[in-house]
């Protein structure tokens, strides 16, 4: 028997519907397809959805196009205030956030410059706290707003790796960022989502200890069908996996699918949905997909089941965590759903039978037998020895790993310890410590640096333990660590600028500033023994744009950078405007 509830629920000044079909599909939301309008006084166009998969993250809004070009003019997406006003060097730039009556925030990222008031408030406010990168929460009676009013310009600043608009709709109380698909902006699609890829998992095995075996697929009438049709496997136990993109109407652009649904024998099982996700939530983008074959160049493959230490929920659980059973030796009809945000459906059809088992069931998700050999999720993991330990707390690990551990170098006087590989992802910063015994006056100046393929990071080691031999670092990520001192201060490089210049003619000055350690503490620039407003626009180069606090004259310009260790650089300069 199928039960049909209707639940609504109220943020003030609207109406949202939850719609929940019992032992059928997933909860749909429904919310208000009128009140926001597209943020930008151009054509609707995307080039990205909400929920795409990104390195360590979901895309968690849309990038509306802005034809190629920077500086075109954003609007508000409805009545309301600018709440807050935030400047990064990565992430979202130079952003608005915009606070509406419904309960609900827009999100607008990437942009150039604001409108000319808000502009002058953001730059007395970065004066006063001498500070270019700021998170500025702004009085609600300040900046009010109407809908379509201009509030900015469209750029391409921050992450965005060309020009367009990141725009946003988020829950204003928890932050949790919604799909602004379901509001209905006007992006026409009616194309189906493509199903690319079927992997299938022995899930008495771990997921990051197998190569998923790959199902090639063909489409007939609309279905998509395996070949053969049944599939006979040798374990008791299986999962599954696909690869899909969504496309919108009169784009090739491949976007993310919105929701995929798994039966068996007509029977849902689980479901995912991309929806209602916070920032704090979107790492676990590493649980939903099969990381290792990502991390090795292969395609992005979204699981249809979740993982033992996936604690957060873009799954909905039905009837068990995705795993089919198959040890009744009956033969199950598996069907999947692909979903968009329009409710366009693609479907796979197959059967799956258990075969004969070929090797001992091994369990997986038990009592840990030894916790230096195999890591646990939802247990914390350690590993030690007289030279390096790590410890990972209960919920940083998605699936069972067999820990592996090697030295190199162990001659040389700062060798090399690798801890497992980097096909396996970690949820949090977990600590790492190396004992080294190291000179009193060079104690602050260590630094322990993971590196894997080319990727490097570094992070300050600080001194541990009675006799201080023991330097910690923090990490997110598996891979080779080794300490190194680092006593090289950071090196700055006029771009465009030499001493005793007249810049008279120049819109701004540039500096850029290296560190063999990668990390900038610290830059501190002062004109005449003020503090002076550099930019650092994805952490590049330092700019400085010539406007009132740089009066005609002479002037001296004086430049102090800090690397994480403390090693500091100060270069002096003179220039006439």
């Amino acid at each position: 028997m199928k039960y049909k509830i209707n639940a609504f629920f109220i943020i003030p000044g609207t109406l949202f519907l939850i719609q929940s079909t019992f032992a059928q599909n997933l909860t749909s939301k429904i919310y208000p397809k009128d009140y926001f309008q597209w943020p930008l006084g151009l054509s609707p166009s995307m080039s990205a959805n909400y929920g795409e998969l990104r390195p360590n993250h979901f895309h968690m809004g849309i990038d509306c196009r802005t034809e190629q070009k920077q500086n075109q003019k954003v609007l508000a997406a409805a009545e309301g205030y600018i709440a807050r006003v935030k400047i990064e060097p990565f992430g979202f730039g130079r952003c608005i956030y915009i606070n509406h009556p419904n309960g609900l925030t827009t999100v607008y990222a990437h942009l150039n410059d604001f409108i000319p008031e808000l502009e002058k408030y953001i730059t007395a406010t970065q004066y006063r706290l001498k500070s270019w990168r700021v998170n500025v929460e702004i009085p609600s009676g300040l900046f009010p707003v109407i809908k379509g009013q201009f509030i900015g310009y469209s750029g391409n600043t921050g992450g965005s790796q060309g020009p367009h608009l990141h725009f946003e709709i988020r829950d204003t109380k928890s932050e949790k960022v919604l799909n602004p698909q379901l509001f209905g902006l006007a992006v026409k699609d009616n194309v189906a989502p493509d199903i690319t890829r079927l992997a299938l998992y022995d899930r008495n095995i771990s997921t990051y200890e197998q190569t998923p075996k790959m199902l090639a697929l063909k489409k007939v009438n609309g279905i998509y069908s395996v070949s053969p049709s049944l599939i006979i496997v040798n374990t008791g136990k299986v999962s599954f996996s696909i690869g899909a993109v969504d496309r919108s109407s009169g784009s090739g652009n491949p976007n993310g699918i919105y929701e995929a649904v798994l039966y068996d024998n007509e029977k849902v099982v689980i479901g995912f949905q991309l929806n209602n996700i916070g920032y704090d939530e979107t790492r676990y983008l590493n649980a939903h997909i099969d990381y290792k074959m990502r991390s090795s160049g292969g395609p992005y493959l979204q699981h249809l089941s979740k993982l033992p230490g996936y604690n957060y929920g873009v799954y909905e659980m039905k009837a068990g965590d995705g795993v089919i059973n198959l040890e009744d030796d009956q033969t199950h009809a598996v069907k999947i759903e692909v979903k968009d945000a329009d409710g366009n459906i693609s479907i796979i059809k197959l059967e799956v039978k258990r075969g004969t088992l070929l090797t001992p069931q091994s369990q997986n998700g038990g009592s840990p037998v030894n916790i230096h050999n195999t890591f646990y999720p939802g247990y914390i993991n350690v590993f030690e020895n007289s030279n390096i330990s790590c410890e990972l707390s209960e919920n940083f690990l998605y699936d069972t790993i067999r820990f592996q551990y090697k030295e190199i170098n162990s001659q040389s006087l700062f060798p090399i310890y690798q801890l497992h590989n980097a096909s396996v992802p970690v949820h949090g910063y977990f600590p790492v410590k190396i004992r080294a015994v190291i000179p009193a006056d060079l104690k602050d100046k260590v630094v322990m640096k993971r590196s894997w393929n080319t990727k490097k990071d570094f992070s300050k080691a600080i001194a541990e333990g009675a006799d201080k031999n023991w330097y910690m670092g923090k990490f997110r990520e598996f891979g080779q660590f080794q300490l190194m001192i680092d006593t090289i201060p950071p090196v700055i490089t006029p771009a465009g600028f030499v001493n005793g210049m007249n810049c008279s003619k120049l819109k701004s000055i540039r500096f850029t500033v290296v560190d063999n350690t990668e990390e900038i503490k610290n830059f501190i620039a002062t004109l005449d023994g003020n503090w002076l407003r550099f930019s650092n626009d994805k952490g590049r180069i330092f700019v400085y744009e010539f406007d009132e606090y740089c009066a005609p004259g002479d002037h001296n310009l004086k430049i102090t950078v800090e690397d994480q260790v403390g090693n500091i650089t100060v270069k002096e300069y003179t220039f006439t405007r």
